[in-house]
């Protein structure tokens, strides 16, 4: 039954917003982590700073994921993995210390893990 009401979301996005590919993508890969039993906790996480976004930050199991999704509808502008630089790394790597620090998850000590998915549509 679950599943069916995802499909229809899925259709309704498409349909509202037929080029927010980033959307798109996002909605993709985060029915994916909670089919593998990953708690989804933050969505388009911004710092108060305003420096960097996580576009998703879930549990798996133990470990706290911090998730970069790049979708493209075409490799015009180059392909989805090329789009994150090492400044891009760096802005969400400081992102990523301040969800932990602000949700009370110790930086060093708890197994952190980063992930890039990559999408086309």
């Amino acid at each position: 039954m679950i599943s069916l009401l995802y499909r229809a979301a899925d259709r309704i996005r498409r349909r509202r917003y037929p080029n927010d590919h980033e959307r798109i993508g996002e909605g993709l890969v985060h029915r994916y982590l909670r089919g593998r039993g990953c708690t989804v906790v933050a969505r388009n996480y911004r710092p108060p700073s305003g420096s960097g976004e996580i576009d998703l930050v879930a549990w798996e199991g133990e470990r706290l994921a911090f998730i970069e999704v790049k979708t493209r509808a075409t490799e015009e502008f180059g392909s989805p993995d090329s789009a994150v630089d090492r400044e891009k790394r760096t802005r969400l790597i400081w992102a990523a210390m301040e969800y932990a620090r602000r949700a009370g998850v110790p930086w060093g000590k708890n197994p952190l893990r980063y992930h890039q998915c990559v999408t086309q549509s």
